[in-house]
């Protein structure tokens, strides 16, 4: 049987659930390997891809006879014939986060569902943990990453727009193997950079000027992360400081995220950092990656998180100054139950171009 399924089955019991329904696109991915549409019914007996006739041919193309999958081309299906899949099933779960009261009533009514059970991010949780293909894949897409950093330190040139720029990273991405960005691009240049979630403007590279870009690139699926600050032409040594105090902040942070370590308290420590110089931390210091670029668990004072071999989190901490500029620096962690590996490993030290 598929691996991912049968963890799946075994973390069902635990909720006593006899079923489940999975419609959030990203663990269907994630279980099946397809970015088809459709639906997953883990019923008591079967494992059942509900899709239609336009996703038959890349589903069986993906899906093998060890996956135990039964695919179902619902073009083909009559209400009557959905009745059948949950009858033996008490308690099915759903994915409250991810359907519409709408859609809810729909499943319930044509399922026949006896007892409808929130699961909590079951799947989100199962998928927190990565295995060697995961971690390949999001390998890959650190190298296509630290590759593309290189590559723009001898492209970027004054005069040129934050736009531009994003542009670039896009179109080197596509050429060397990713499938495309792993989220929308930030470049943020000068006074741009004291907003952690710029959006690349028409704003034309300066002398002096400081820019963060945090990028990733995605590949099979899976993403990567990363946050670099360059200076061009000059850096006074006010912000030289500034930038040396929070890379020497992320090197600690990145020292002690480990296995059993608590995201909460790691976060906690961070902050007690940035407060002694009158900064504060103003986003979560960082979260996990993998099919998403934004996904659990996470690093933040606001939960607790116990970091697990085999999780791949980011450690990103920044420093913003309203109207003047911002910096953040930006790694993808693989937890290791000792010394956890950097999956990013582009240059760190203050970079004038």
């Amino acid at each position: 049987m598929n691996c991912k399924i049968k963890c799946l089955r075994e973390k069902m019991k635990e909720l006593d659930l006899d079923g489940m329904i999975i419609t959030n696109e990203i663990n269907i991915n994630y279980i099946i390997g397809t970015k088809a549409e459709g639906i997953i019914a883990i019923t008591d007996k079967d494992n059942i891809f509900m899709t239609d006739t336009r996703y038959i041919e890349d589903v069986n193309s993906v899906i093998t006879i060890e996956d135990e999958i039964n695919i179902i081309d619902i073009s083909n299906l009559s209400e009557s014939d959905y009745l059948t899949f949950f009858s033996n099933c008490n308690k099915v779960g759903i994915e409250e986060n991810n359907i519409s009261y709408a859609k809810y009533l729909k499943y319930i009514r044509l399922f026949r569902i006896k007892e409808a059970v929130e699961t909590n991010n079951l799947i989100e949780k199962q998928r927190m943990i990565k295995d060697d293909n995961e971690i390949n894949n999001i390998r890959q897409a650190c190298k296509i990453t630290d590759n593309c950093f290189n590559h723009l330190l001898n492209y970027i040139k004054i005069g040129m727009t934050e736009k531009q720029i994003a542009l670039e990273i896009y179109k080197f991405f596509i050429e060397n193997g990713a499938e495309t960005t792993a989220f929308e691009t930030i470049v943020a240049s000068g006074e741009n950079s004291s907003k952690p979630h710029a959006f690349p403007t028409d704003r034309k590279i300066k002398y002096g000027d400081n820019i963060v870009i945090d990028f990733g690139a995605k590949y099979k699926s899976y993403c990567s992360d990363m946050t670099r600050t360059i200076f061009v032409g000059n850096v006074t040594d006010e912000i030289k400081e500034l930038y040396n105090f929070i890379l020497s902040c992320q090197i600690r942070t990145t020292n002690k995220i480990k296995h059993d370590m608590d995201g909460k308290e790691i976060t906690e420590s961070l902050e007690k950092e940035f407060n002694c110089r009158n900064y504060g931390l103003i986003h979560a210091l960082g979260h996990g990656v993998g099919l998403d670029v934004h996904e659990m668990p996470y690093l933040s004072y606001r939960s607790s998180y116990i970091l697990k071999e085999n999780m791949i989190v980011t450690n990103e901490p920044g420093i913003y100054i309203p109207g003047k500029l911002g910096i953040r620096i930006e790694d993808t962690i693989l937890v290791n139950r000792m010394k956890s590996e950097v999956l990013t490993t582009s240059n760190k030290e203050i970079i004038v171009i």
